[in-house]
């Protein structure tokens, strides 16, 4: 990771530790990178210097005398003047009781000791820009109030209003079928030049005609019943629309009963969807750094853990089998002296994307569980399920006939698997299943390799 790249996005940072080393660490890291960085070694210090000068953001450890992380966390977060300051909580306990403890208690995520600097990073920097956006929606809601208690005014003080307005503003009238009292279009008594454009008209040309329907015919028909509703109902209605007009392309209205008609502003936001579309992207690129494996593009050891502990309380309360396969590549060590690494790299990939291509539900998961070992999570798969995709992958890497000419197994590349299942219990740790399959593989290696064992 480019660390320069953050240099020019600051903060203001807290970080809460009682151990000096520890703060020092992190402390130095983040100066160089441009962070504006304040240490303490106590929670009570910490609740203190916060109530002097409010961070942007707490790098929180939980695990202090006198007063833990939790308690400060929960003393910040029922204070009204503090509350809203994200908190990340920094800790070597990665227990899922801690850190669900550590989110009920209104942490906004959790690095765990020992703690790679491009992830604390990473991590601090998607808190810091979804504080900006914040900040940007909450300019524009503003906006949005001051804009609508400005139609409830006069005309008179429309009038005075609508030509520097920014936002588009109309006010329309309903035209009802004198027989059925039906409403067949909208008059347009008041509109400004905002609007006008978006129709291609000048203020004169619409004020008086009926406009409305038309223009909806070929824009969006179904906001004509939405505006007749909104007449009959009451209801207002808040939309965003897609609209490609010179430089704009994303609008929002607020649409209001006036009368027996109704009001509408237009407010141009394509600068704010610009920032929530990259705000998205940046928040994809970030599960994938966190989550994928960088070498073979499966799932992490990560990735891999969080799906174990949900998938074992999912199905604890259903009731229903889950299996792993722990596998490794035998003779690994042999293949990289023999070939290179770069090979051994190579070798890695092609295994675990063909395994991953063999592995077709999509609540199954391959990961890369460490080195050459990877495995296989199967929810809702019992052992013989489990024992036929163990099969189908010892057939899919026979086939791709990967040379190991080092092996005392084949002159192939070949694989010990390891298979487990069980139905998940409260009272019984998940680690147990990667326990009974890792032992499944020793047995399998002990037994001569290239083949399966259950346990």
């Amino acid at each position: 990771m480019n660390f320069d790249s953050y240099k020019e996005n600051k903060g203001n940072i807290l970080l809460v530790d009682d151990l000096p080393e520890n703060l020092q660490l992190l402390s130095d890291s983040l100066i160089q990178l441009g962070y504006t960085v304040r240490s303490v070694t106590s929670g009570r210090m910490a609740l203190k210097t916060v109530k002097v000068k409010q961070p942007d953001i707490i790098l929180l450890d939980i695990k202090m005398p006198e007063m833990d992380g939790y308690q400060v966390c929960k003393t910040l977060k029922a204070d009204e003047d503090l509350r809203t300051i994200p908190v990340i909580f920094v800790s070597a306990l990665d227990d899922v009781f801690d850190k669900v403890t550590a989110f009920e208690l209104g942490g906004i995520d959790y690095i765990t000791k020992p703690f790679q600097m491009e992830e604390v990073v990473a991590r601090i920097e998607n808190q810091l820009t979804i504080q900006r956006q914040q900040r940007l929606l909450e300019q524009e809601n503003i906006k949005r109030r001051e804009t609508e208690e400005i139609l409830y005014q006069s005309r008179a003080m429309l009038a005075s209003i609508l030509n520097s307005s920014l936002d588009g503003i109309a006010a329309m009238q309903a035209v009802r079928n004198p027989a059925t009292g039906d409403i067949e279009d909208f008059r347009c008594l008041v509109v400004n030049p905002v609007i006008a454009r978006a129709f291609g008209r000048n203020r004169e040309e619409m004020i008086g005609k009926l406009t409305l329907k038309k223009f909806l015919t070929t824009f969006k028909p179904e906001l004509f019943n939405l505006f007749v509703n909104l007449v009959e109902t009451g209801e207002p209605i808040k939309r965003d629309f897609y609209h490609p007009l010179g430089n704009s392309c994303w609008y929002h209205f607020v649409a209001v009963k006036l009368g027996d008609g109704f009001a509408i502003t237009i407010r141009d936001i394509t600068g704010r969807k610009q920032i929530e579309l990259a705000l998205k992207d940046a928040n994809q690129k970030l599960e994938q750094l966190v989550n994928v494996d960088g070498l073979t593009q499966v799932a992490n050891r990560r990735c891999f853990n969080g799906r174990l502990q949900a998938e074992w309380k999912r199905l604890a309360r259903e009731q229903q089998p889950l299996s792993l396969i722990l596998f490794d590549v035998d003779k690994f060590k042999l293949y990289n002296d023999y070939y290179g690494h770069l090979a051994g790299d190579d070798c890695l990939i092609r295994i675990a994307q063909t395994v991953q291509q063999t592995v077709h539900r999509p609540t199954d998961l391959v990961a890369r569980y460490g080195g050459e070992e990877f495995s296989v999570l199967l929810p809702n798969t019992d052992l013989a399920g489990a024992i036929k995709v163990a099969q189908s992958i010892q057939q899919v890497i026979h086939a791709q006939a990967i040379p190991h000419v080092k092996s005392d197994v084949k002159n192939i590349v070949t694989l010990s698997l390891g298979i487990t299942s069980l139905i998940p219990v409260w009272d019984v740790k998940p680690d147990t299943l990667i326990a009974l399959a890792d032992r499944a593989m020793y047995n399998a290696k002990q037994e001569g390799r290239d083949r399966y064992c259950t346990n």
